[in-house]
């Protein structure tokens, strides 16, 4: 039956692999179901919101809404790719929506729906296919490598290697402290981390499966003694009052009337609330459009286009899932970067997603165990996956200036900005002044021109 639904022959892949890749996006991405409640919760404090009820919501929230974004893209699209609250898109949801314009949890949430509605209608229109054909060849590939080097910083990140500097942002962290009580945990943490890296390069090396997953579990272990990983405190939650908080704070608890009614005029609500759902949808879409491009040409997805096999059926998961994200009271869900952890895996069918969609639902139950797994531990996987999906840099052209620069400032932003959209964006427009200041009219397509100057019109009326 998994033969004849996900073709696994076909696809070079067996149901043994499939669910080992299914768990290493997991646990690559299990996160999230922590720190989404955690951020949602802070800003639904400052506009009056009960902190703990709305942290018991919208975990329930997150993982259901994982579940379901994940299970459409095993089942509908059949491609081995993750869904969840995106990074990134929650911050702009607590820190811009909530806390900077003082929207509450409720009205934010019916923004988030707004956007998904519009997903779903331009991705059955055919428009976000359409957009992917305006994205140029050459940024299509910088795209995987900019990816690559955006989750090896967060892995560094994660891992503590590299750490924060008022001099120049980022450093190595300093291992001469290990001894330094306040310390230690970061060092520990980051050696960890690092051992990590070189255990799953060498089992990888050797052809052994798995060597992610026995990577991250190797860490995992190895974190005990020096206090990494927290074991005690595991099944202590009170999963009764946090189901009661998701269903009373929650669960359908849009709220339409008070964000038409939220300010002073008609036409400052409609353009506050415009800008806002363009801003969800445009880093949304290209956070989406990244993943699934970058992660899929490094898996060997693409045909000889440069395009994705049922694309279409990709990106109406991630609006169906960002409009049940927002019923359920989450912030916009989207296809995870963290994904490629498991096609690095050998993941290449839907049975991959299916896999770790039950893993996200079964959190609801066993969320402690889940969180028992540190940053250390999983930060080696993202550094690693990160290793592998850089070397699509190859395959750029870097002879025409008019193609390589847009292509390296796509490659250079998404780490150091912190976003994909924003590689995106900035080589899009970079790609258009060029090639109009150079003469090269002919290869500028009209949609291209389109998407540039809907970011520039963001830049300039949002920030995120």
């Amino acid at each position: 039956m998994l033969e004849q639904f996900f073709h696994l022959k076909e696809n070079g892949a067996t149901v043994r692999t499939e669910i080992i890749a299914g768990i290493t996006t997991f646990v690559t991405m299990a996160y999230i179901i922590f720190v989404n409640p955690n951020m949602l919760a802070t800003g639904a404090a400052a506009t009056g919101s009960d902190q703990q009820a709305v942290f018991n919501g919208v975990f329930f929230a997150t993982c259901i809404s994982a579940f379901i974004g994940t299970a459409l893209m095993g089942l509908l699209a059949r491609m081995p790719f993750a869904q969840a609250p995106g990074m990134g898109l929650n911050a702009f949801f607590t820190f811009t929506v909530m806390i900077g314009m003082q929207i509450t949890y409720p009205q934010a949430l019916a923004i988030v729906f707004i956007s998904g509605c519009l997903f779903i209608i331009i991705t059955v229109f055919g428009l976000r296919e359409a957009i992917i054909r305006a994205i140029p060849k050459n940024i299509r590939i910088a795209i995987s490598a900019g990816i690559g080097l955006f989750l090896a910083f967060v892995g560094l990140q994660n891992a503590g290697l590299v750490v924060n500097s008022d001099s120049t942002l980022v450093n190595l962290v300093d291992f001469s402290k290990m001894t330094n009580a306040e310390m230690s945990a970061t060092v520990i943490g980051a050696v960890i981390s690092f051992i990590g890296v070189v255990i799953i390069a060498a089992l990888a090396k050797r052809g052994i499966k798995g060597s992610i997953l026995i990577g991250i579990l190797a860490c995992t272990l190895l974190g005990i003694p020096f206090g990494i990983t927290q074991v005690s405190g595991a099944l202590t939650q009170n999963l009764g009052q946090q189901f009661s908080d998701f269903v009373h704070v929650s669960l359908f608890k849009l709220d339409f009337a008070g964000l038409f009614g939220n300010s002073t005029g008609v036409v400052e609500t409609v353009f506050t609330i415009t800008m806002i759902v363009i801003s969800f949808s445009l880093v949304d879409m290209f956070d989406t459009l990244g993943t699934l491009l970058g992660t899929a040409r490094k898996a060997g997805m693409l045909d000889d286009n440069g395009e994705m096999p049922r694309m279409k059926q990709a990106l109406l998961c991630d609006a169906i899932a960002t409009t049940s994200g927002a019923l359920l009271g989450t912030s916009t869900v989207t296809t995870y970067v963290e994904s490629a952890a498991g096609v690095a895996e050998g993941g290449r069918t839907g049975l991959t997603s299916c896999t770790t969609a039950i893993l996200m639902l079964a959190c609801c139950v066993f969320a402690p165990v889940v969180g028992i797994i540190p940053g250390a531990a999983t930060a080696p996987a993202l550094i690693y996956v990160g290793g592998l999906m850089i070397s699509s840099i190859k395959d750029l052209d870097t002879d025409d200036m008019s193609e390589a620069i847009p292509a390296f400032l796509c490659i250079a932003l998404m780490p150091l900005t912190y976003s994909i959209a924003n590689g995106i964006a900035f080589a899009l427009i970079s790609y258009v002044l060029i090639k109009l200041i150079s003469g090269q009219l002919k290869d500028i397509r009209i949609f291209t021109v389109v998407l540039s100057v809907l970011f520039v019109l963001r830049y300039l009326l949002m920030s995120l």
